[in-house]
């Protein structure tokens, strides 16, 4: 999702948003340690995309 998309959410959506990426961010970092992730690179695009949450999150609070 870009920029664009999530300041249009309201700050609930967004804190809701976080949470869900942060349970993936878990999911994979789990995936990673048990040998089953193929596709190491969506771990830095779940963190890439929890920053980028927290900075609109940040601009509307």
């Amino acid at each position: 999702m870009d920029i664009k998309e999530l300041s249009n959410k309201s700050i609930a959506d967004l804190d809701k948003h976080v949470l869900d990426l942060r349970t993936e961010q878990f999911n994979l970092r789990m995936q990673r340690g048990s040998g089953q992730l193929t596709q190491t690179h969506q771990i830095r695009n779940v963190r890439k995309e929890i920053a980028r949450t927290k900075m609109v999150l940040g601009q509307k609070k």
